[in-house]
């Protein structure tokens, strides 16, 4: 193997980190403490840049960071380190108690009780061998730069990257829990440009995986990025109107997260939400179903427990329309009175916050042909800028390019639009189309909405 290769952690020793937590938390039990937790995040990767038919850097990273989470009664503080030293460890823990003695009362904050914590969980594969050098990525991306340059019309390739990674997590808590896993990801990616001076056109491709053998093929995500950027040579500016508006997969999966931010507990908790009322109400229209899966195999958000050590489950939170439920850990769980949806995610250095897995948005009939073939005037938009929604009262802004739809036909390319409307129309009014892939954590098919008003010349 190269001297500079993705040197694996998979051999560490799961049951020594583990009992490395229970220690650091006897110490804080001891010291004061009536409940902690305590997580170590072990990573490495190895990624190249690579521009001009040449090598442009070379990196590679290894760490581990551990976090401490103390309780006194209803205080808490939380303290990381990447230094796991005897010594040091002992004087972290100190500090922990110390800076939880002196914070705030938080009538919410606290760890799971032990009858609510994941006991078992299924296996699920999340980590490949992970044997790969430099001289393999560098292929790789050369090999994505050379099917871009070779798409005519391209001017010049900005960077191919390739990448390689492994996070291992170990996670105990005093009410009994322990856990841990390990994740591998690769990824491959193109940037072009297309044109000369100032009609020049960018645009891109990426693959990301867990499973080496998963990622897209590098000639193929150059080429892509390549034929997309050509495409959107000479774009029009196109006048002001209200029109019907199709998504590429690529951009649609945007929507997710504006509805995840919008049902996020703490937003509920806060009243800043513009769906604060509408758990168990109709948001979308019934042909719209969205699927959180934690544990799709191989997914790249798969977890096997969530940052308190609840076992997640498979949700539909958008169930024919409806919305279902709020995305809640512990503590925003207490605050609206309910129950933990095991959404909980964290950092060693962080405190838990709900997050999605694997989310998604079911494919329905139509192809994106059938979807498109009715609009005589569109929009089919394949880059957005900027990110300018209201999260309090849904109200949506961002700037945008495409291609116009004219007589159910995706035909010239067009720049410089401002897309405007509210998400709570615009999910009332979203239809997808069947072209559902799972290339990302967020996934969405093709999606059109109608009459949204479009800002040009």
């Amino acid at each position: 193997m190269s001297p500079l290769s993705a040197k694996s952690i998979a051999n560490s020793s799961a049951a020594t980190l583990l009992d490395e937590l229970q220690d650091i938390i006897a110490q804080a039990k001891k010291a004061g403490a009536d409940a902690a937790d305590a997580i170590i995040a072990e990573g490495t990767s190895l990624s190249v840049s690579w521009r001009n038919r040449t090598l442009e850097s070379l990196d590679r990273a290894e760490g581990t960071d551990l976090g401490l989470r103390v309780l006194i009664g209803k205080q808490q503080a939380i303290v990381s380190t990447s230094d796991r030293r005897p010594a040091t460890l002992r004087e972290l823990v100190s500090r922990a108690v110390a800076m939880a003695k002196a914070a705030p009362e938080d009538p919410f904050c606290g760890i799971a009780d032990p009858s609510e914590i994941a006991r078992r969980w299924p296996q699920l594969e999340l980590g490949d061998t992970y044997d790969i050098s430099a001289e393999k990525l560098i292929l790789s991306a050369k090999t994505a730069e050379e099917a871009a340059l070779a798409v005519k019309g391209v001017s010049q390739c900005e960077s191919t990257d390739a990448s390689a990674g492994e996070t291992a997590v170990y996670f105990a808590a005093s009410n009994g829990f322990v856990g841990h896993y390990r994740r591998t990801s690769y990824g491959i990616s193109a940037a072009v440009l297309a044109g000369t001076g100032t009609a020049m056109e960018q645009d891109y491709d990426y693959s990301s995986a867990v499973f080496l053998s998963d990622l897209a093929d590098p000639a193929q995500i150059g080429a892509q990025a390549g034929e997309r950027a050509v495409r959107k040579l000479n774009g029009r500016k196109m006048p002001s109107g209200r029109f019907p508006v199709v998504y590429d997969p690529r951009i649609a999966s945007s929507m997710l997260g504006h509805l995840i931010g919008a049902i996020s507990g703490p937003a509920i908790v806060r009243g800043t939400s513009y769906l604060k009322d509408s758990l168990g109400k109709d948001v979308f229209g019934p042909q719209v179903s969205i699927v959180d899966d934690p544990f799709r195999p191989r997914g790249l958000r798969s977890r096997l427990f969530d940052g308190e050590g609840l076992l997640p489950q498979r949700r539909i939170i958008i169930d024919q329309g409806r919305l279902t439920t709020w995305l809640l850990d512990l503590r925003s769980a207490r605050q609206l009175g309910m129950a933990s949806t095991a959404h909980a995610s964290r950092s060693p250095g962080g405190l838990p916050s709900p997050a999605p897995s694997n989310l998604y948005l079911e494919p329905g009939p139509l192809s994106p042909a059938e979807l498109i073939k009715d609009i005589k005037q569109g929009l089919y938009v394949t880059e957005m800028m900027g990110s300018g929604v209201n999260g309090v009262t849904g109200d949506y802004s961002r700037a945008a390019s495409g291609f116009w739809i004219d007589n159910g036909v995706i035909s010239f390319p067009v720049n410089e639009i401002t897309l405007a409307g509210n998400l709570k129309d615009m999910f009332r009014t979203l239809t997808p189309a069947n072209d559902l892939e799972f290339r990302h954590g967020f996934d969405s098919p093709t999606i059109r909405i109608e009459g949204m008003t479009l800002a040009g010349i």
